[in-house]
């Protein structure tokens, strides 16, 4: 029984292996790409644009949907068609010859991206002991944090297209293998009751809601060192006065390094500490440290750079812990459903989080952030920055903690 759990454990950290590698792979690829099908240089950034919404748009459809489907038929089900739908997309996408092409085939592709991590982090919440589950889900993460070092190594190895056909590939190899694995006994019992599973309307009692909210506040930063931080990094060090040349791919593959350390350890010590809540509170900390010196350090060398956008993606590595909490605050009724929308609603908040970030560099309003200096691309990410992590300190604040808690119990 134990080998048969680790089996499970092993075959779901390499399906978010390759979730993560696909999910990265346009940003690293997108300029080539973009260029081999005619897209001018002009347009690469409109075309850009479109291609991401459209990815983010059906991740956030595909959150909703496969939360629910999981909670309704089973966590395997959900796992087997998410993989099969993004592998397929993965493989289409080596062969797009159009802007809009490219933007329908990711935006399918986000929809079964968005199934992949909650469904798998439900699934072996439910499978392992109580005391210990915490070692499985953060190898879950850990594992698949490492798929961005791939995509940007296949990258680096083979052109974009064929980038994509090892994505799909590598997918449907893993969706044989996860036909032998076992559903989760506590689903298959919650199956047999006369129960509602996945209807999202549950989770707007006043209690509930305040949890759920709860849960995605704490992962805003995440996204935010991930989405603002990190992809305008060759913005910031210019603007700091650096006069190396920053590659962004260099920086994101940094970057996952240090989330997947940061995912082992971040999990590692909310075992140690018994205490999901404190080891959240302490790699929030650390977040808001790290983030506080790269934006006020000037004149940085490109290893300087690198090394802090590794720093950045370590204490921004409470992933794991983050959607295991999550997965833990609620009944199996509900389970999957919190565990894969809250994720994707957490990357949903960074379209906000850029609008404000674009609003605060207008003009009119830097003069009045001249207080942190000449610096307007460094000023409005401090701004969006307090926000975020006042949001998710206040989430942190109101967190249930969930150490070796029995999950085996339902929503009503």
């Amino acid at each position: 029984m134990r080998n048969s759990v680790w089996f499970t454990v092993v075959i779901c950290g390499l399906g978010y292996f390759v979730d993560i590698y696909d999910l990265i792979l346009f940003s690293i690829v997108r300029i080539d790409s973009l260029h081999a099908i005619g897209v001018a240089p002009a347009d690469v950034m409109s075309a850009s644009e479109l291609i991401l919404n459209s990815q983010m748009a059906g991740m956030l459809i595909g959150g909703v949907l496969f939360g629910i489907l999981a909670d309704k038929r089973g966590r395997l089900s959900i796992l087997l068609s998410s993989i099969l739908l993004y592998s397929l997309m993965n493989i289409a996408n080596a062969f797009v010859s159009s802007v809009p092409l490219y933007a329908m085939l990711r935006f399918f592709s986000g929809i079964g991206l968005a199934g992949e991590l909650g469904v798998a982090i439900t699934l072996v919440a439910e499978l392992m002991p109580k005391e210990s589950r915490g070692y499985g889900t953060t190898l879950v993460a850990s594992l698949g944090i490492l798929g961005a070092v791939w995509a940007y190594l296949v990258h680096m190895m083979f052109d974009w297209r064929t980038a994509f056909v090892v994505g799909g590939l590598m997918g449907l190899v893993l969706l044989v293998m996860r036909v032998k694995l076992q559903e989760s006994g506590m689903f298959s019992r919650v199956h047999e009751q006369h129960v509602q599973r996945g209807n999202m309307l549950m989770l707007f009692s006043p209690k509930r809601l305040l949890l759920y909210i709860s849960c995605i506040a704490i992962g805003t930063p995440v996204w935010y060192v991930i989405g603002v931080l990190v992809t305008f990094s060759p913005e910031f060090a210019k603007e700091g006065g650096s006069v190396d040349t920053i590659v962004v791919g260099q920086s994101v593959m940094w970057t996952y390094v240090g989330l997947a350390a940061g995912d082992l350890i971040s999990g590692l010590l909310s075992q140690w500490f018994k205490s999901r809540r404190r080891a959240i509170l302490l790699f929030l900390l650390l977040t808001l440290s790290v983030s506080a010196w790269y934006l006020l350090s000037t004149n940085k060398t490109s290893t300087m750079i690198y090394v802090q956008c590794l720093l950045l993606g370590f204490a921004a590595g409470y992933w794991a812990v983050f959607v295991t909490t999550s997965a833990e605050q609620f009944g199996t009724n509900l389970r999957a459903t919190v565990a894969t929308t809250v994720p994707n609603f957490v990357r949903g908040a960074l379209v906000p989080a850029l609008i404000l970030f674009s609003f605060l560099r207008k003009d009119n309003i830097v003069e009045a952030l001249a207080v942190f200096g000449d610096r307007p691309l460094a000023n409005s990410a401090i701004i969006v920055g307090i926000a975020t992590f006042a949001l998710a300190f206040t989430g942190w604040w109101f967190l249930r903690e969930t150490y070796g808690k029995e999950l085996e119990y339902v929503e009503t």
